[in-house]
């Protein structure tokens, strides 16, 4: 009785089909039955998990694969359950050159993996259905899941998740950072490079080394500190640049542009208002609707042109910014619709448009203001 005990022990810890040994054991689980299959095995520098549910990867933690896969399947009964899972198959494990490559049964069975691994060059996840963590990767990591969300963190090269349908969530990636998810919130604290794509939901990325490419279908874009020009699209929703060293590139459909430091801006907006604040280069701005305010202070400016085709234009001028002003706007039924601070800058009738221009501060980068209706306010900062 001891030997065969502990023969079914050891069948257990093996991933050897049923036709070599007693399968591990059978237990049931609310609805479901659960079989769980334990093994090592010697280290590679490269892993691929072909999976059919809840993937769990850490690398850098073993001095080989130490992994568990848990199978289960709905059924009414031990025997139902025991065909389903013979049919569906066992989990394989194979070496393959620097590759070890670890693959479960799919079709009614939902395989959960986890695994702790050595130190990796680079891992492969795909999972048709369930949520994927990966952690500690001293290479590139690729997943892609057809749902549920992806988490990712201390990533030592290039990084790409993808998920038909579930939030993304990363740390930190030293190599650039692509995201896609088919609808969910994507969430970043610092990388390379980042090109983050939803089909809807929030995008957030806290510090990036390098360029940033981000676009929803409708959420809020908020973006910290990015080291290099930005390229941000949202279908509907507000955009928030904190810092950029490049410059920035928006197009809203529907939502407020806030851009708070940037080597220049670039923005087309469908309905939103605009707030700019020290922009360090050219600002080619213009919206259908919405007001906008741009402060000069701390400013280093190159030509410019501002418009809006309803609201209002505020532009906040410290005495420490030289600029030549050209202000027009086509509501030309009071002189009130432009209002200067700026004695040297006044309004007057041209035509069927109300116009002002002329130098502050010594005269600098033209910066041209148009609206086609609501008021232009130039104000001393």
């Amino acid at each position: 009785m001891r030997r065969s005990g502990l023969s079914r022990i050891i069948c257990g810890l093996t991933l050897l089909p049923a036709a070599a040994c007693a399968q591990p054991w059978l237990t049931q689980e609310g609805d479901r039955w659960v079989r769980i299959y334990h093994d090592i095995a010697a280290a590679k520098p490269r892993l691929r998990i072909n999976a059919h549910g809840p993937v769990t990867l850490e690398g850098g933690v073993s001095t080989g694969f130490e992994y568990t896969v848990k199978l289960s399947v709905r059924a009414r009964s031990r025997e139902q359950a025991r065909a389903l899972l013979e049919k569906a198959g066992t989990v394989r494990a194979e070496s393959q050159n620097e590759w070890y490559v670890l693959t479960t049964p799919g079709g009614e069975v939902t395989a959960t993996v986890t695994v702790r691994g050595p130190h990796l060059r680079e891992a492969i996840v795909t999972s048709s259905d369930g949520a994927v963590e990966a952690y500690g990767i001293d290479g590139a990591l690729t997943v892609d899941t057809g749902s549920d969300q992806v988490k990712a963190d201390r990533i030592h090269g290039d990084c790409s998740l993808a998920t038909g349908g579930g939030d993304i969530h990363v740390g930190s990636v030293d190599g650039v950072l692509r995201c896609t998810t088919g609808a969910g919130s994507i969430t970043a604290k610092a990388a390379h490079e980042v090109v983050l794509r939803t089909s809807g939901g929030d995008i957030s990325a806290l510090t990036v080394s390098g360029s940033a490419r981000v676009e929803t279908g409708g959420g809020t874009v908020h973006l910290g500190y990015i080291e290099g020009p930005v390229t941000a699209i949202n279908g509907g929703g507000p955009i928030i640049v904190d810092q950029a060293t490049g410059i920035v590139t928006t197009r809203d459909m529907a939502g407020a542009v806030t851009v708070h430091q940037a080597a220049g801006i670039r923005c087309d907006s469908a309905n939103g208002g605009i707030q700019l604040g020290r922009i360090s280069g050219p600002m080619r701005v213009s919206t259908a609707v919405g007001n906008i305010v741009a402060n000069l202070v701390g400013s280093r400016l190159a030509e410019s042109y501002l418009a809006t085709g309803n609201g209002d234009i505020t532009v906040l001028i410290p005495s420490n910014v030289g600029v030549r002003i050209s202000a027009e706007n086509q509501m030309a039924d009071s002189l009130r619709r432009i209002l200067s601070d700026f004695r040297e800058i006044q309004p007057h009738l041209n035509g069927m448009h109300l116009v002002a221009d002329g130098r502050l501060n010594g005269g600098g980068p033209l910066l041209q203001l148009s609206a086609s209706s609501g008021t232009i306010f130039l104000k001393r900062q």
